[in-house]
């Protein structure tokens, strides 16, 4: 066997290999070299998978980081489907046997191989239900770093959201959310926490994965939380974290863009109260805030005050390639930045071709080499499309929020 040195130098040769390969094929690239490279590229590939089991913890945190690098910068679901056990069982043993760093990468590699492999049969819905015990546990473990925590309740989050299913062994997703960023709430004097930067992106994280579920459940659900939970949440407003009190924002606006499809005329108790919150956070040029936190912050609370005090919706155009995704909703912008945080800069490769990622953002079927149907269309044909898009869009999850069927079949 090769000393711990000659494993790391080998796996960033290994690594150096999939950034020439990756690089190469992105925009096509050509047809003959994309087949000769591929063979090496799976025997690679397969390489970082047998040095996830090496004695050395630093050779198999660089191989699960090849392994996560190579399905975010490819679309491999016939590769995945293969090996499906094996990648499973490499994932649950990192994450059961690993520490710190090992742990978070698997983390990461879990929501990732189960993005790619969509949820298509009753196996894979089994192999994913034992990561989510896995990563739940991990996700309650206070004993954790928050670092690794913050890893786990994310990968846990997309889980839960693929696969449908919020339960557990260990109880609800959602409810361990909740239990996590609670932690930022006021204590009894009616102060805000003092928590470290880490902590704080924990319950940041904690809240967004929170709000992603929101988006898939009834709306009969979301109005029995209503009551107990706003102030709650509008308590982390005060948090002395950025990120803490825009994820806090997006969680209002997601909530009253839900509430408000059940009911147009839908206001939490306290309304104006908020909007004038809001729109002090929208305004905010305290000097004692970093001047970066004072400009994102702005940014961010002045599209969450239109979407609380008038209902506006975000209007985002991701381009890539030939094609365009518009996200017209808090709902979607929420999926989309869940996978968008997980995928990195693979997101747009997986938009084009990964078949789970189109369905969820109503893409269709991904487009053929040279399909002539990603030419430019007027903007007018493009309105119409859009237009269409949000009907269907809205149909869709006005069917997942449990409407009553008379309502969703008016149309």
């Amino acid at each position: 066997m090769n000393s711990d040195d000659d494993s790391v130098d080998a796996l960033s040769v290994v690594s150096s290999r999939y950034d020439l390969d990756c690089s190469d094929n992105e925009n096509g690239g050509d047809a003959n070299g994309v087949e000769s490279n591929d063979d090496d590229f799976e025997d690679k590939l397969l390489d970082a998978i047998e040095r996830t089991s090496e004695k050395s913890a630093k050779t198999r945190q660089i191989a699960l980081e090849l392994i996560r690098k190579a399905f975010t910068s490819r679309y491999l679901p016939a590769f995945c489907f293969d090996r499906k056990v094996t990648l499973v069982d490499m994932l649950e043993r990192s994450l059961k046997r690993g520490k710190g760093e090992e742990q978070g990468s698997a983390a990461n590699l879990a929501a990732i191989v189960c993005t790619t492999l969509g949820t298509e049969t009753g196996q894979l819905d089994t192999l994913f239900k034992d990561l989510q015990e896995i990563l739940f546990i991990m996700a309650k473990d206070g004993a954790l770093s928050a670092t690794t925590r913050t890893q786990c309740v994310n990968a846990l989050g997309l889980l839960a959201f693929i696969t449908g299913d919020v339960q557990t062994n260990g109880g609800s997703v959602m409810d361990l959310m909740f239990t996590i960023f609670s932690g930022s709430f006021y204590k009894g004097n009616g102060v805000p926490p003092s928590i470290n930067p880490l902590t704080a992106a924990l319950h940041a994280n904690a809240l967004l994965t929170w709000a992603l579920l929101v988006t898939v459940q009834p709306t009969s659900y979301i109005l029995g939380l209503t009551e107990k939970l706003f102030k709650r949440i509008i308590e982390l407003l005060d948090s002395s974290s950025v990120d803490l009190r825009i994820a806090a924002g997006e969680v209002l606006a997601v909530l009253h863009e839900v509430l408000r499809d059940q009911d147009e005329n839908f206001e939490v108790e306290g309304h104006d109260d908020l909007v004038e919150k809001l729109r002090s956070l929208a305004t905010d040029s305290q000097k004692f805030r970093a001047k970066k936190d004072r400009r994102v912050q702005r940014s961010s609370f002045r599209d969450i005050l239109k979407a609380v005090e008038q209902g506006d919706s975000p209007s985002i155009v991701v381009k890539f390639g030939r094609e365009r995704l518009k996200l017209d909703s808090w709902c979607s912008k929420r999926q989309y930045d869940a996978f968008c945080h997980m995928l990195g800069s693979g997101m747009n490769r997986h938009l084009t071709e990964n078949d789970l990622l189109r369905d969820i953002f109503s893409m269709g079927a991904p487009l053929a080499f040279g399909e002539k149907g990603t030419s430019k269309v007027s903007k007018f044909q493009r309105n119409q499309e859009n237009i269409a898009v949000c009907k269907a869009r809205t149909k869709g999850l006005s069917k997942l929020r449990d409407k009553r069927a008379d309502v969703v079949q008016l149309d």
